[in-house]
């Protein structure tokens, strides 16, 4: 190819040719090769084995800069930077801060002295390179001048800006070739630094200089399907290859395997970064786009994508694939409005799409024609996508894990580049298996994450924010690095006379082992509650169970018992942190003096309990010591933060709740669960408790019918009087005739709900029959059950209450 310079801005044609056979050599920060290419091979008579990682000054040994004795080509020393007189050898040796060239005599193991040109250039990067050397063979390059051009003054390397010549950027298109082992970014970061230090020219007159263009690399795919095809022929007639197109072909197959697995290794490193399968989708779709294909579409089973499971057996035409990216090189939108991220539709039999997914093998079309186009486009429902497909070369990949497909990958190149071929299907079935095992990794962990949070979810239970007297407010964190499952629980229990449990508890351990032994605590908790023991009972009680269930069965429980109407709190700890209490008065907080006690599960260990008297406003939080406690830092530490933070005013319960998370979250080292449960204890009123005392008498049936209604018109709510009427008139005459001699207690609360409870010393707890036409009992409690929003029965230290509630109209 002949080449031409410019000089006063007139191009001169020379009939020398600038495309010669290059040596690339990469000399590390240590002086040692980290590059070594078949060109230099074959000019230094060194094997790439034996150069990687040798000194570079043992492989180019410098007998001396020319001219010698026996040259009579008037050339020394050269650089083109104002003769700076650089050579080879001193470039390897020492430090090169601008780009040199020169000619030297190189003595070449089992062959003649070697002239060679030579051109250097120092590397700037974060990359362990320092020095790029190019080197031709003189005596080649003179053997292949025409003869009228053997007289030159003299052959020499030099540099120009490469914007001196047309085309001259070739060599930035072939460099990266030369360089196979390298990454395209860092092959790029050379090509620049080459390009902005100057050109690599040859000189062969004061005034001609031709820009260098390497002819050896990898050739373009119809150069290498050529040359097989002439093997091919050779081999079927029998004549013998010669050595150096052997050598040649088998460099360039060596070359050609080695960067689809350098490929591979680099994308391998790329995909995989995170369990998150929104972030491994995207990463699979950006690993291939530039270097592998123009566009990556990438489609996954629904199931993938919600992180669930999918049925056994092959894709059919019904199933349904999303598409969750897309990354082209195209013009920016252009591929948004016609295939969007996010669309799911299923692909009939006739599609590529289809034989891949059923298959599991990739499928290659060499170029997309106007048909398949118009197949493929009659799939998008009054979008056109022929003009981004048709002409393309495709290359489906199937995205399979343990032989389950789980999705696709469309991979288009344009038009101008080369065809998708054989080797490019066996590297895009290699990058989708390993993409593949990434994803369904990724959609494992989400999976197990998401059964993880649905198992935790079912067990912790959903609290009403209101409460009889009350409000509530909690939270749950997940250990930071132990997973979403724990055995950190909170729990509010309804109980008779308006007043509510609270508890907070926490298993020893974590995982689904502690998380099972919560749901089982939670549960007989919730059962003890609802039959209203005493605290100290309910713990010793727990502490039994515990105990049945199992050697390692250890947890803190904290149970404290509201009463609204005594403006009383009684509590009972086994072996759990404090409550704080905050007074409302002054926003004083403090953490209350309880016994400790053991853990429940230990066994043999009584518990105590203590009544604390609260005022309306005062607030009440639990939590378990997750929230307070870090590893190395004194748990004193976390609980006066607790106190603190618990104090600072807030403008409701869920911000209350913030802010002690915020205070004590942002602390590194928390990895345990954390269970918060705060209540704003608001208290009943007494002028919202209406009480009397029945004696043992029947008439005193019409009494109550009488009171219940007259209270309920002084509270100003006549609607619900008929019903609560008839309902008190039922419980009354039940309590009346089955008490023995303590007088009857009826009692009426109002909050956002009418309560009523009638109270007598007989322990035997109702129930609710079926009564027949001609019975005469059994229908009281049928009409509490039809008319009541709620009602109950429960034992108390003296006999039993039954109670029921209305709605009320809302004030």
């Amino acid at each position: 190819m002949n080449r031409g310079t410019e000089r006063d801005g007139a191009v001169t044609e020379h009939a020398a040719t600038g495309r010669i056979p290059l040596a690339v050599v990469v000399v590390d920060r240590e002086g040692l090769v980290s590059h070594w290419s078949s060109g230099a091979r074959r000019l230094f008579g060194a094997a790439k084995e034996e150069a990687i990682g040798r000194p570079a000054v043992d492989l180019l040994p410098v007998s001396g800069a020319l001219p010698d004795e026996d040259d009579g080509t008037p050339y020394g020393a050269y650089s083109a930077y104002d003769g700076l007189g650089h050579d080879l050898e001193t470039s390897l040796d020492g430090g090169l801060y601008y780009p040199a060239a020169g000619r030297a005599r190189l003595t070449v193991p089992e062959q003649d002295r070697v002239d060679v040109l030579w051109w250097a250039y120092p590397l700037v990067g974060p990359g362990p390179e320092r020095l790029l050397v190019l080197g031709a063979d003189v005596g080649r390059l003179q053997r292949d001048t025409p003869e009228d051009h053997t007289a030159f003054e003299r052959v020499a390397p030099g540099f120009a800006l490469h914007t001196d010549f047309p085309g001259a950027e070739e060599l930035a298109r072939k460099l990266p070739e030369i360089l196979p082992s390298m990454s395209v970014e860092e092959g790029a970061r050379i090509v620049g630094q080459i390009l902005e230090l100057g050109y690599p020219v040859l000189e062969f007159s004061q005034s001609d200089r031709v820009p260098v263009t390497p002819d050896w690399g990898v050739p373009r795919r119809v150069e290498r399907r050529a040359r097989r095809e002439r093997a091919a022929r050779a081999a079927a007639e029998g004549v013998p290859l010669p050595q150096e197109y052997a050598d040649d072909g088998e460099d360039l197959e060596y070359v050609a395997v080695r960067e689809r697995l350098e490929f591979l290794n680099e994308v391998s490193g790329r995909i995989g970064t995170s369990l998150d399968l929104a972030q491994t989708i995207v990463e699979v779709s950006k690993a291939v786009v530039p270097r592998f294909t123009d566009v990556a579409g990438t489609y996954l089973r629904e199931q993938v994508v919600a992180g669930e499971g999918f049925p056994d057996g092959v894709p059919d035409t019904t199933t349904m694939w999303h598409r969750v990216a897309v990354e082209h090189t195209d013009e920016p939108g252009r591929w948004d409005d016609v295939v969007p991220v996010g669309e799911a539709m299923p692909f009939p039999a006739h599609t590529p799409f289809f034989q891949c997914m059923t298959t599991g093998e990739p499928v290659l079309v060499p170029r997309i024609s106007e048909q398949m186009g118009h197949a493929i486009a009659s799939q998008f429902d009054k979008r056109d996508i022929r003009p981004l497909i048709t002409g393309r070369s495709m290359l489906v990949v199937p995205l399979k894990a343990r032989n389950v497909v789980l999705g696709f990958m469309i991979l288009l190149r344009h038009p101008e580049r080369a065809e998708f071929n054989d080797m490019d299907r066996v590297t895009g079935a290699e990058l989708a298996a390993r993409a593949g095992l990434v994803l369904d990794n990724a959609r494992m962990y989400t999976y197990q994450e998401a059964v993880a949070e649905t198992l935790q979810d079912s067990m912790l239970p959903h609290i009403p924010p209101r409460r009889a007297g009350c409000d509530i407010a909690t939270r749950y964190l997940p250990g930071t690095l132990l997973g979403r499952v724990g055995g950190d629980w909170f729990d509010s229990v309804k109980l008779p006379g308006a007043r509510t449990a609270l508890v907070v508890g926490d298993v020893m351990g974590h995982g689904l082992n502690s998380a099972a032994m919560m749901g089982q605590l939670r549960t007989a908790v919730q059962t003890m509650a609802a039959l209203d023991l005493p605290p100290a009972q309910l713990l010793r009680n727990l502490d039994d169970l515990a105990q049945r269930l199992g050697e390692t069965y250890l947890a803190t429980c904290l149970y404290a018992v509201y009463d609204p109407i005594a403006s009383e709190l009684h509590l009972a700890n086994a072996g759990h942190i404090p409550p704080v209490l905050v007074r409302a008065d002054d926003g004083r907080s403090e953490l209350l003096d309880l016994p400790t006690g053991a853990p429940v599960g230990v066994g043999g260990v009584p518990f105590e309990a203590v009544r604390v008297r609260v005022a309306p406003g005062d607030r009440i939080v639990m939590c378990t010591d997750g929230l307070v406690e870090v590893r190395g830092e004194d748990i004193g530490v976390g609980l006066a933060t607790l106190c603190e933070s618990a104090a600072h005013p807030a403008a409701s319960m869920d911000d209350a709740c913030d802010t002690i998370i915020r205070a004590l979250n942002t602390r590194g080292g928390r990895k345990d669960d954390v269970a918060l449960l705060m209540a704003r204890l608001n208290g009943i009123a007494p002028r919202d408790v209406a009480e009397w005392r029945l004696s043992l008498d029947p008439v005193e049936v019409g009494r109550a019918r009488a009171v219940v209604r007259e209270q309920l018109r002084a509270w100003g709510l006549p609607t619900p009087a008929d019903s609560a009427e008839l309902m008190v008139s039922e419980l009354v005459t039940n309590a009346l005739r089955h008490s023995h001699s303590r007088p009857v207690v009826l009692r009426l609360v109002r909050g956002d709900t009418l309560l009523c409870e009638v109270d007598d010393d007989a322990h035997d707890l109702p129930t609710l029959l079926s009564a027949g036409p001609h019975d005469e009992a059994g229908r009281g409690l049928r009409v509490v059950s039809t008319l009541a929003r709620e009602w109950g029965t429960t034992r108390t230290g003296g006999g039993k209450t039954v109670w029921f509630e209305l709605t009320l109209p809302r004030r």
